[in-house]
């Protein structure tokens, strides 16, 4: 017997192995090995396996043989394994990437083990004839312990102020149990759930969740999903407080009585304590949580619930589609349209797309949800790949706010600064007299955007990316948002001398300064990078703006969506101009997405609520959308541009980016390879010619938008086409036939979602 063995190194190829007799019978696909490799010894899964005629052997040389199974309970499914190697073949990525993206690194750690402690446990006998020879405080201690039916012996001596030398004591008169047992570390155990009962459903929520539960559905053999018999998925359109998640707990509660699981995935850390309490209210010890926030412990314990079927719910962002689960009913994706789905490092794949795949693999069920669904998504419902639920009016009492443009234009000498308007100003004023509360979003943090010489106008730079430091007052200090790097603020120009920089642009921290100024008694929260830092921090800055404890929550994108306060009446957008003259394609896609999605945040309870966006481009047609709330419409004119410019979701657009500390050999190389893409692109043209219609075009190479960074030059060449299988053809070809230098790197971002 032979094992085909993905090593931890990430070579992009499978190694061979004997299989000892003795672990035969043992020996399973998903299992985690112990083999030897080189003069060391490695750690790899087992992909495929195969016996006696299959063994091949070239002259004298011998397989080596597999040394332990580290795990008997295989890390992966069958069927996981198989998204495995399709992501790895669509993303072009060595599949030992995505084995190990798909599992949390405290998992895999050598050192990784449940926690033991000490547990008390009752005999259940009761005192009877063994009172003899106690005294009357262990008498007191045993009924106790009794009483709570057991318990951890730290937490027993703290709560009966006892020891452990007095619990050991009655262990040994046979009045107790003592023993180690395994003790869960709990991301919510520090929370206070109550639990939930379902809500009552209206009519479009009943409807879309009939949508959801619909019959399976057979498809034909033209390739729309992989499997022929599977559940299409279904896109849940609904306006922000239409009650898009109680929709989702009914579908869930339906698979978890019929004994399936289902996975839910949010884009935003900062969302998921919100969304795990309401899912953990109604599900209790069923609901388990993985993000990168979590203690290694945490995700320990988390993931082997999970595995075990302990866990039947998972919530989680992008890599909660890889998580373990039985019997898998239901994946929902919710805000499908966030990009913090795609991830931006090898393997680039996009959570929304392989959530949709897994679906079909294991026959579950697919619920896209969003407001503002994502263009590729609405295409896919239009071409009847995807079902279409809709609900467009907002759950209970809440109405829809009214959303007004700010001609920021006309507020040189505001009161604010120019960072508010007046009238801004004025209603952040009516609602803290009227106690009620404001959210402000400014989708950049720090206090502001450059340090500028007040005398020759010398702007203060990052040497290793070539971007202006954001300064940030809190820590009095000059920091570049690329690499992370940070510097104090010079004393005195390095060009001219002249003491003293002027700072421009505007941040959160500037912002909050302001606004301090503006209203000195208003409680403001500021939430970003900065100030989420610490474990926990995300949970608590929402938790305080729920109770009341401040009037005004100031933040970027990560409180734009997914959050629910009742007695939110406000909404600022301070800078709509920011996402909107972004150099990319989506630009206008996601600045609607954004300030539809931080709209929503007002007025969704009884109190109505309003809007104000401020902007320099009154005239821009996307704004005018928002006011009127018109996602149809902006759709339509977006896809019709799209699709004359042959940009995504009308092609599959990826990018080809190469760095290096030598600007000379990226630009060389980056051009050579654009060149042979170019003609390999016309021979697949000229050869498909006869049987299809299939285009590919490849650009020039050109300089990144970010030029430089982290050190190291970036080109770029971008590819369109109408099948992602000749884009990844033409890299492993090329790759192949020209491979790179030392100094010079090159990754393929397949369905690349940035472009800067």
């Amino acid at each position: 017997m032979i094992a085909k063995v993905a090593i931890d190194l990430a070579l992009d190829r499978l190694f061979t192995y004997e299989v000892p007799e003795a672990l035969q019978k043992k020996l399973a696909v998903g299992q985690l090995l112990s083999v030897p490799f080189g003069h060391r010894e490695a750690r790899g899964f087992v992909l495929e396996t195969s016996h006696g005629g299959d063994v091949f052997q070239e002259g004298d040389y011998k397989l080596k043989p597999v040394t332990a199974i580290v795990d008997e309970t295989p890390f992966f499914s069958p069927k996981l394994l198989e998204l495995v190697k399709k992501v790895a073949e669509y993303t072009a990525s060595p599949i030992e990437a995505v084995l190990k993206a798909a599992l949390p690194a405290a998992v895999l750690k050598k050192n990784a083990r449940a926690k033991e402690q000490l547990y008390v446990g009752v005999r259940g006998q009761g005192l009877g004839v063994r009172e003899q020879g106690l005294t009357q405080r262990q008498k007191w201690l045993v009924e106790q312990i009794e009483r709570l039916g057991g318990g951890w012996m730290q937490q027993l001596c703290r709560e009966l102020k006892t020891t452990p030398a007095s619990l050991r004591l009655l262990a040994e008169r046979g009045l107790v149990e003592i023993a180690a047992r395994q003790k869960r570390r709990d991301p919510l155990g520090n929370r206070i759930i109550l639990p939930s009962k379902p809500l009552p459903l209206n009519d479009e929520q009943r409807k879309a969740l009939e949508t959801i539960e619909a019959p399976s559905i057979r498809l034909d053999g033209t390739g729309q999903l992989p499997t022929a018999n599977c559940h299409l998925p279904t896109l849940l359109f609904g306006i922000t407080g239409s009650g898009k998640t109680e929709v989702y707990l009914q579908a869930i509660a339906a698979e978890l009585a019929a004994g399936r699981g289902a996975i839910v995935m949010v884009p935003e850390i900062a969302l998921t304590p919100q969304t795990v309490s309401r899912f953990a209210s109604r599900f209790g010890d069923r609901v388990a949580v993985l993000h990168s926030a979590l203690s290694d412990g945490e995700r320990y314990d988390e993931w082997h619930r999970i595995r075990s079927g302990a866990a039947r719910v998972v919530i989680g962002p992008r890599s909660a589609v890889w998580a373990p689960v039985r019997d898998l009913g239901l994946i929902v994706v919710d805000e499908e349209h966030e990009s913090s789905y795609k991830q931006d490092e090898t393997p680039r794949y996009n959570a929304r797309d392989v959530a949709v795949l897994r679906g079909a693999l294991e026959g579950a069920r697919v619920v896209l949800g969003s407001a503002t669904p994502s263009l590729e998504s609405w295409m896919n419902v239009k071409r009847g790949k995807y079902a279409l639920a809709e609900m467009t009016r907002r759950a209970g009492m809440g109405r829809l706010p009214n959303v007004r443009i700010e001609d920021m234009r006309r507020e040189a000498g505001g009161g604010g600064g120019m960072i508010f308007s007046r009238e801004l100003l004025e209603a952040i004023r009516q609602r803290l007299d009227r106690h009620e509360q404001t959210i402000l979003f400014l989708n950049r943090r720090g206090y502001a955007t450059s340090a500028v010489c007040a005398g020759c106008g010398f702007v203060v730079s990052c040497p290793d990316c070539g971007i202006p430091y954001t300064y940030h007052r809190a820590d009095a200090c000059l920091r570049c948002h690329v690499c992370g790097q940070w510097v104090p603020v010079p004393k005195s120009c390095p060009q001219c001398k002249c003491p003293g920089f002027d700072f421009k642009g505007i941040g959160t921290q500037r912002a909050e300064a302001a606004l301090q100024k503006c209203f000195p008694h208003a409680r403001v929260l500021r939430m970003d990078a900065d100030s989420t830092s610490r474990k926990n921090s995300h949970d608590d800055l929402l938790s305080a703006f729920r109770r009341g404890e401040a009037d005004v929550l100031l933040g970027t994108q990560m409180i734009a969506k997914g959050l629910d306060f009742p007695n939110v009446t406000l909404v600022g957008v301070l800078n709509a101009d920011s996402s909107l003259n972004m150099p990319d394609f989506r630009a206008g896609e996601r600045t609607y997405q954004l300030l539809a999605q931080v709209a929503g945040r007002a007025g969704r309870a009884e109190l109505p609520g309003e809007v104000i966006i401020q902007t320099h481009d009154v005239d821009a047609p996307v704004l005018a959308a928002v006011v009127r709330g018109d996602f149809a419409g902006f759709a339509a004119d977006e896809l019709k541009a799209r699709q004359e410019c042959f940009f995504p979701p009308c092609c599959h657009y990826s990018v080809i980016v190469f760095s290096s500390t030598d600007l000379k050999l990226v630009s060389d190389w980056s051009s050579m390879y654009a060149k042979s893409l170019g003609a390999y692109a016309k021979r697949m043209a000229d050869f498909k010619s006869q049987i299809s219609k299939g285009r590919f075009d490849v650009s020039e190479a050109m300089p990144c938008a970010l030029e430089k960074a982290d050190g190291r030059y970036r080109w770029q060449i971008t590819l369109r086409s109408t099948r992602v299988s000749d884009v990844v053809c033409g890299w492993r070809w090329i790759t192949a036939a020209r491979p790179l230098p030392k100094n010079l790197r090159a990754t393929l971002d397949v369905d690349a979602f940035n472009v800067i």
